[in-house]
């Protein structure tokens, strides 16, 4: 039964007070906050954290390139010691219990760094790992990174054939059907399959201790058939064996003019910074391929690519770590959202630079999105300060958000930001949603190749991206009858879950995919009395927790059982409050106990604590802490609620 059919507005006795003084004081301090956390040159950029497999990998790579750095090592084992836990392994998210794959990255960086196995921390960590299965157990990824330095056999390892980049886009097996994160990241990591390079280790510095004494890793590590009988899991097993027959040919044909045209296509995605796809996955495998393919550590486009890296390094004290992707576009936008929505206008200093800033950054370049659209002209945002290859629709959406709301005279940029807005209704797919960088990018049974155990191979539209172009629609005067719209629309029902609520692909989880939706539906124009929009309204308040706030945990993803469950957090907590402003709740006293939590829980420097991993990267196996979520959502929530209640004249 439904808890609300129409919009409440109840308002609570002791609101009204309540607003007039302690909302309109958090604001002005989370204000402040944000303003003093701005860069001279005008955009938002603080720490996008993940797990410290990207800083064991570093250790790896350059280990493996005999560009070993005491110094440097050194520090990096200490942060990666400094996130260990106390039962011995090292976790993707906070109170995830430890990762096994995680772990063993974490053990053979460590003894790569020096580190002894008679270290009680070394201990705790092979204790953990073995009680998980050993390593044999763990994903794809690090076991490739075992083989490299021959602690497993490569025939162990799921085949991805380099001729793969050979395939037109015809066959409906290109490379374009992966996502582009994947892409980015195969085409050079399959040159380095088709290697098969060792890096041998001395006896001390390998993880034989970390295997069973029954397994022989470099002879019993094959890739094994699944249980479930004949399925499509199996059918794959069965064609890698096929692969591996191939492979083990002494001339297999076309592997030469493959490697070719894959070294091509590695530097052509080189960004003139040495970046590519703006993520460390990319950037790594592309270093370690172009050393496959004998180019040496003082070639341009290898020191062009660890000077790259180097940039996503961070520093305190004695450690050394670095981040696998830093997100400046999409703090400076959200920032200036969460500034507008608190008051600020366009002619205030810090959102009329950022707003310079961020159209400077506009990309009219192609690329791989354009395979697909070969006729849809260039206009998107990228997430990072170099990625012209892969602007997405997520950042581009918000970014149109930002320039609409805080640019003083917008009719002067009309141009930009028409081409944006055209560029992300191009990108539509057609089921009607929208992904992040590519269109059509649903061969959902690429997932199931014995590579893909992270299942994440595909770009498919989600609820999240889909509610983003619609706000943004709304916004530039786009209605729910524009076909774009109306396809999106049908797009988010369908996808609906049957208890009200939306899944969340790039923030955790249900909370934000629900946030995301009823925010788009609000800005198109949608009618927020429907039943559908009642029912998430509903599902949001039923998930309140006690003391105010919102919170989800990572798990959801796993357990879809735990969606809307979880500690309070202030980013989770402003896109419920979010979600409900936009559905015409912000007089109801789930608004007025969220507000009141994210009142109370502000710190006196104007911020939040927040712990918590609230952003996706891969569902269940990498997820984010933007260290900035904690400060502009919570800004942006108490914004909307005072103009709700007409405490800022629309702005």
């Amino acid at each position: 039964m439904l808890r609300a059919l129409k919009p409440q507005k109840t308002v609570l006795s002791w609101a009204d007070a309540y607003i007039s003084d302690k909302v309109e004081q958090a604001a002005a301090q989370a204000q402040k906050a944000l303003l003093e956390l701005q860069h001279p040159d005008g955009y938002w950029w603080a720490e996008l954290e993940a797990n410290v497999t990207i800083t064991s990998e570093y250790i790896m790579l350059r280990s493996f390139l005999g560009l070993a750095d005491v110094d440097r090592f050194s520090r990096m084992a200490n942060y990666i010691l400094s996130q260990q836990l106390d039962n011995g392994g090292w976790s993707i998210y906070h109170g995830d219990g430890g990762d096994l794959s995680t772990t063993v990255e974490a053990y053979l960086a460590l003894k790569l760094a020096g580190l002894q196995t008679t270290l009680p921390e070394m201990q705790q960590a092979r204790q953990f790992i073995l009680s998980r299965g050993g390593p044999l157990q763990s994903r794809v990824f690090t076991r490739i990174f075992l083989a490299l330095f021959g602690q497993v056999s490569w025939r162990g390892i799921p085949t991805m054939p380099v001729e793969f980049v050979l395939l037109p886009l015809w066959t409906g097996l290109s490379i374009y059907e992966l996502s582009s994160w994947s892409r980015a990241t195969v085409v050079p990591l399959s040159v380095v399959m088709a290697y098969q390079p060792v890096c041998p280790l001395p006896p001390d510095r390998g993880v034989r201790e970390l295997f069973h004494p029954w397994e022989d890793p470099l002879r019993d590590h094959r890739v094994r058939l699944k249980k479930n009988g004949l399925s499509l899991d199996n059918l794959f097993v069965f064609s890698d064996k096929l692969l591996k027959v191939y492979q083990g040919h002494p001339y297999p044909p076309l592997r030469q003019w493959a490697l070719r045209r894959a070294e091509e296509w590695i530097l052509t995605h080189q960004e003139e910074t040495g970046d590519w796809g703006g993520i460390q996955p990319a950037m790594l495998n592309s270093i370690l391929a172009l050393h496959c393919l004998g180019y040496s550590n003082k070639h341009r486009a290898i020191k062009l690519g660890l000077e790259a890296m180097e940039f996503f390094t961070l520093a305190a004290g004695n450690r050394l770590w670095l981040q696998s992707c830093i997100s400046p576009i999409w703090d400076t936008a959200l920032s200036v959202r969460a500034l507008t929505a608190s008051g600020l206008q366009g002619t205030h200093p810090a959102v009329s630079k950022a707003c310079q800033w961020i159209l400077q950054q506009q990309i009219f370049r192609r690329g791989d999105w354009s395979v697909k659209n070969p006729y849809l002209a260039a206009g998107g945002w990228a997430f990072e300060f170099h990625n012209n290859w892969y602007p997405d629709i997520d950042d581009s959406a918000v970014v149109l958000m930002s320039l609409a709301e805080g640019l003083q005279e917008p009719q002067q940029h009309r141009t930009a930001l028409d081409r944006g807005v055209h560029w992300c209704l191009g990108m539509q797919s057609q089921n009607g949603g929208f992904a992040a960088f590519d269109t059509d990018n649903t061969k959902a049974w690429l997932n199931h190749i014995p590579f893909a155990d992270l299942k994440a191979l595909i770009d498919p539209p989600t609820e999240d991206v889909t509610s983003r172009v619609l706000e943004m629609m709304g916004m530039f005067g786009y209605t729910a009858d524009h076909v774009a719209a109306s396809k999106a629309i049908a797009f988010l029902k369908i996808a609906q879950q049957p208890d009200g609520c939306w899944y969340g692909r790039w923030g955790v989880n249900y909370i934000y995919g629900t946030w995301s939706v009823l925010c788009g539906l609000k800005g198109i124009g949608e009618d927020m009395s429907s039943p559908y929009i009642r029912r998430a309204v509903a599902w949001l308040q039923d998930h309140q927790n006690e003391d105010g706030g919102w919170g989800e945990t990572c798990a959801s993803y796993k357990y879809p059982e735990l969606r809307g469950q979880g500690p309070s957090t202030a980013s989770q907590t402003a896109w419920a409050l979010l979600g409900l402003i936009a559905a015409g709740e912000a007089g109801s006293p789930a608004v007025a106990k969220g507000i009141r939590y994210l009142v109370q829980t502000q710190t006196p420097s104007g911020r939040w604590e927040e712990p918590y991993f609230t952003g996706t990267g891969f569902p269940q196996h990498f997820m984010i802490r933007y260290h900035l979520y904690r400060d502009y959502f919570p800004l942006m929530a108490l914004g909307n609620y005072l103009k709700s209640r007409g405490h800022y004249p629309d702005v």
